[in-house]
């Protein structure tokens, strides 16, 4: 994929897990990379991960819930690298695992500010950018939550949903100046993360941690979850040229857990 090489990206949610290895990914095939988040500790790993593999990198500190935070990312990778190629919105919270009746506004909104805001507004900012150069790539990380209900993640699963929608919506409007915008819908992905879910959930439903976990591979056609590596490779696929012919589509990682 020779085409990737010298290409700008940003990845929101840089600094660990999907994110840390769509920059890992992305840094072996000759990107230049900008990673964004919240947590300045995450992010000097990160940056020195990518480093390691002879990638330019530069981190800005980033609250994507915050439009003037979107506005100073995009602004800082163009004045460092001179262009931006892709924008991966991978920055996400879990929020509460509680039912609708327990949950307060300000925690519903919190999921939506970050999940779906943060989204809008990080697009908003590097289209313009990406429409003077007349090509641009535009990739959201959802999550099988956006692709059916999720009892007690009533925020999680509108934010994902949404995301789906806002793909498309992008891809109508900014096709005709050369941006594509599209989506991944990871699974259950091993790590520290879904083991948080999974004790969260089990708490609240009153069950054993095993019996959540065994739930999240039982239904998956490959009885498993998926790994960090296998979405990136797929990001790695929708922001090059093998895919130029897609976009506003919906792509699941999930082991075959849910298959439309």
């Amino acid at each position: 994929m020779q085409d990737l090489k010298d290409k700008v990206a940003i990845i929101t949610g840089g600094g660990y897990g999907i994110g840390k290895e769509i920059a890992l990914l992305y840094a072996r095939h000759g990107m230049r990379i900008a990673l964004a988040a919240r947590s300045a500790g995450p992010l000097a790993e990160a940056r020195a991960a990518v480093e390691k593999l002879g990638a330019q990198t530069i981190t800005i500190p980033t609250d994507v819930a915050k439009e003037a935070d979107c506005a100073r990312m995009v602004a800082a990778t163009v004045k460092a690298f001179g262009r931006v190629d892709i924008l991966v919105n991978n920055a996400g919270i879990a929020g509460p695992t509680k039912s609708t009746t327990e949950m307060s506004l300000a925690e519903w909104q919190e999921v939506i500010d970050i999940n779906l805001t943060g989204a809008w507004l990080a697009a908003r900012a590097a289209l313009p950018t990406m429409a003077q150069q007349g090509a641009g790539n535009i990739l959201m990380i959802s999550s099988g939550a956006g692709r059916r209900g999720y009892p007690l993640r009533s925020p999680y699963a509108s934010s994902k949903w949404a995301m789906i929608g806002l793909t498309q919506t992008l891809a109508g409007e900014w096709g005709a100046a050369g941006v594509r915008v599209n989506c991944i819908c990871p699974g259950a992905v091993e790590g520290d993360r879904i083991e948080r879910v999974i004790r969260a959930r089990a708490d609240a439903m009153g069950v054993p941690h095993e019996q959540i976990r065994k739930g999240f591979t039982s239904t998956a056609a490959l009885q498993r979850m998926v790994t960090e590596h296998e979405v990136a490779r797929v990001a790695l696929f929708l922001v090059g040229e093998l895919s130029a012919g897609m976009t506003g589509q919906t792509l699941n990682v999930d082991a075959g857990s849910i298959m439309n």
